[in-house]
């Protein structure tokens, strides 16, 4: 059987070349936003533009959530594809006539931010209503392998746009990506996802997908685990440049190091198109374990090769875990609720990591970076462990049906 025959599938197709484009800004943003800034700003005004766009995505999730599953998520998506493309089309315009201040870009993160959170509880659902039930691995496997490929050619694209160009073009770009993204999506038949006529209210949604979330245990716990792991993860993300710096030769070191990352991610996107799992949960925490090992290659001073690999190994099952995450939720939560229930979990996953951010740095003053990183790595890693002492963990099985959605 051929592992890209779902992208024969004319409705996958076009929501998979629309992700291409997407993931493809979103990985160009943070690079291009940076030196906007900076261009007309400082350090402290990048903090600010930064949590502009952060904040709103995570105060909408839930009601993103509920949104996708009240309406046809492709309307959902193509509609937050245009504000997105909107408003960067509109920053780009700024910076390029000189004409930008910080509240500006401000404002317009903010508008990003927002439009993202509506977007992002709408993707889980529409695999699976694009994709054959059959297929969602397959289907799962590619969509990783279109963000692990932007994760590396995001960046590159847009310093060289910015080298050469200017920030206020690099934006363009990146506001152009959303309008490409949104034209494939909008190609989808608009039954694809019909409507839910419903009476309910929001708060009501919102209790029917926290009592989906909570009701199945091996949900809530992977995303307990998941947020503080991400929590955790920030020791990388803060002390791996510092580290770097001090016993690596510098920012050329690093590059190569977060390079192999992302190669790594490609690797374990490319994996799970063949990988068959009777456990996929179990399977996915056990490819967990390998998140741990780039901490613990830094903790340990390894040298930069050594270093390289354990990245590569780390983005290698960062993916394997986030494709057989997915398919397993999509397998086992009902359509009508599953944006609801992806909402949670992505706000769940999240909300450890600003707090990582802030305290990792701090505790590494007082300690060093060393001590931090191995606390850090060995935690991961017992948690990844841990969760594989349930049984509704260890043992859910691949499902052999899509779920049946409610009738209420």
């Amino acid at each position: 059987m051929n592992k890209l025959d779902v992208l024969r599938v004319r409705d996958f197709r076009l929501f998979f070349l629309g992700s291409l484009a997407s993931v493809l800004g979103d990985f160009m943003a943070p690079v291009a936003l940076a030196f906007a800034v900076l261009d007309i700003g400082d350090a402290g005004d990048l903090g600010l533009v930064l949590a502009a766009r952060v904040l709103p995505l995570m105060a909408f999730m839930l009601l993103g959530g509920v949104v996708a599953d009240r309406l046809p998520r492709r309307l959902v998506m193509v509609s937050s594809d245009l504000v997105r493309g909107a408003g960067q089309g509109l920053l780009a315009v700024l910076l390029l006539t000189g004409s930008a201040g910080i509240w500006h870009l401000v404002v317009l993160q903010v508008v990003h931010g927002t439009a993202s959170a509506l977007f992002m509880p709408a993707i889980s659902g529409l695999v699976q209503q694009t994709a054959p039930a059959d297929r969602l691995q397959e289907a799962n496997s590619l969509c990783s392998l279109a963000r692990a490929g932007g994760n590396v050619a995001g960046p590159v694209l847009a310093g060289v746009l910015v080298a050469t160009a200017g920030s206020g073009w690099a934006i363009a770009v990146d506001a152009a990506t959303f309008l490409v993204s949104a034209y494939f999506l909008r190609l989808l038949p608009k039954g694809v996802v019909p409507p839910k006529l419903t009476v309910h209210s929001m708060l009501a949604d919102l209790r029917e997908g926290w009592r989906e979330f909570t009701g199945r245990r091996w949900i809530w716990v992977v995303v307990v685990a998941a947020s503080l792991a991400n929590g955790l993860q920030a020791a990388y993300s803060v002390l791996g440049p510092v580290v770097a710096e001090e016993r690596l030769g510098g920012a050329t070191a690093w590059g190569v190091v977060v390079s192999c990352y992302g190669a790594g991610a490609c690797v374990g996107g490319l994996a799970t198109l063949w990988l068959k799992a009777r456990f996929p949960l179990r399977s996915a925490l056990y490819a967990d374990c390998l998140c741990s090992l780039p901490l613990l290659a830094l903790a340990l001073q390894l040298a930069t090769p050594s270093l390289a690999v354990a990245a590569f190994l780390g983005g290698c099952g960062l993916m394997v875990f986030n494709t057989l995450w997915e398919t397993t939720l999509q397998s086992n939560v009902p359509g009508d609720r599953l944006s609801r229930v992806s909402a949670y979990e992505w706000l769940g996953s999240m909300a450890c990591q600003p707090l990582g951010m802030v305290l990792v740095p701090v505790i590494a003053l007082r300690t060093g970076p060393e001590p931090v990183l191995y606390a850090c790595g060995l935690i991961m890693l017992a948690m990844s462990l841990a969760q594989l002492l349930l049984p509704d963990v260890r043992r859910l099985p691949v499902a052999t049906s899509a779920p049946a959605e409610s009738k209420a």
